[in-house]
């Protein structure tokens, strides 16, 4: 960190705080024995979803908690799980600091987690997103489910 008194980039930091959105440091320069305070900000990567038909959006987490609700009606899914399966998504999304991430894959991972939390909800949310176009592909869902939970 370069001193604003001397310009020396030699100095110790002596206090650290965490504040709302930054850290504050207080920092003594060991070139002319000043202090002086600095702040760092998180750089948050904006996270950009690309659409089916091949727009761009910002990560919105309010259209993931919109599509897992009208799935989770009347279901006993709380809605400090559906926050905490949204946030698992999101943390793993911007873990793999990718910068551009695709609706399909945001929707596998949510069915994934959803599937675990509630399989009736899991088939709701999963007719939507999969767009089944008739009774046959839904119950080929049905059967690969059944499946899984033979296999547990």
């Amino acid at each position: 960190m370069k001193c604003p008194n001397c310009g020396s980039l030699d100095s110790k930091v002596i206090d650290s705080r965490p504040t709302d959105k930054s850290i504050r440091r207080r920092r003594e320069c060991l070139s002319c024995k000043k202090r002086f305070t600095t702040y760092e900000f998180i750089d948050e990567i904006q996270l950009m979803v690309i659409k089916k038909d091949g727009s761009e959006q910002v990560f919105d987490r309010s259209k993931i908690l919109a599509g897992l609700v009208k799935s989770c009606y009347k279901r006993p899914v709380t809605a400090d799980q559906l926050d905490a399966l949204i946030t698992d998504v999101e943390t793993e999304l911007v873990n793999s600091l990718r910068s551009r991430v695709t609706t399909e894959e945001i929707g596998v991972m949510v069915m994934d987690r959803l599937q675990k939390l509630d399989e009736v909800s899991y088939v709701r949310f999963a007719s939507v997103y999969r767009q089944f176009k008739d009774v046959r592909t839904f119950m080929k869902e049905l059967q690969k489910l059944e499946e899984r939970r033979e296999e547990n």
